[in-house]
């Protein structure tokens, strides 16, 4: 079972790692750390909480539980700031550096169209970066 889980970056400039909510669970998750790899390490052990806790109840968990980690713009933005420039994602999305400032900051909150034109040409990147091939 596939379940969403959101990542987002917290105004003290932590991250927070939860369920999106889901009726096919009834029990919730959720990892904190200075960076999102903290964040998930704290997400997965309150997991494995929650598994030992049922099985404690004797109480079945669903043990294919897998998760799609998904991010708010912004803290995708903050937790990749150290890996990918604002002026190099503005070349690759074709948005404008100074507007991808605004919604790193959140002075501005990006349209729909916008998340999925920056979703869109990081993974047409990621697909082309995953073809190179040194010799």
């Amino acid at each position: 079972m596939r379940i969403n889980a959101i990542i987002e970056r917290g105004k003290d400039g932590t991250y927070d790692v939860y369920l999106d909510f889901d009726q096919r669970i009834t029990f919730g998750l959720r990892g904190t750390g200075a960076t999102v790899e903290d964040a998930k390490k704290d997400f997965y052990s309150s997991r494995d909480e929650m598994r030992a806790f049922y099985k404690e109840e004797d109480k079945a968990f669903p043990e294919e539980l897998e998760f799609d980690f998904k991010y708010d713009l912004a803290s995708f933005l903050a937790a990749y700031s150290d890996k990918i420039s604002l002026a190099g994602l503005g070349r690759l999305t074709g948005v404008n550096r100074k507007q991808l400032g605004h919604y790193l900051t959140g002075e501005r909150n990006a349209s729909q169209r916008t998340v999925e034109k920056i979703e869109k040409a990081l993974h047409e990147f990621g697909e082309e970066i995953s073809q190179v091939q040194f010799t």
